[in-house]
């Protein structure tokens, strides 16, 4: 996987964590940690880039052996 394929996966995880923990607790980690207004925007737009990017994992062959 390339460098920034694991990196907009990390992104990404952060994001589905976020959204697990607004699900089940009602807790914005991301509005916790930086109580700017402008920030979490930015943070949820890379995010939501690094979805993006990660939609290749999809069509991606893993199977080297071939």
């Amino acid at each position: 996987m390339q460098i920034v394929q694991k990196v907009a996966l990390v992104f990404t995880l952060i994001g589905a964590i976020n959204w697990g923990l607004i699900g089940f607790f009602d807790f914005n980690l991301v509005t916790a940690i930086f109580k700017d207004d402008m920030l979490p925007r930015v943070i949820y737009g890379i995010v939501g880039i690094c979805a993006l990017v990660n939609i290749a994992l999809l069509f991606t062959d893993f199977d080297h052996d071939k």
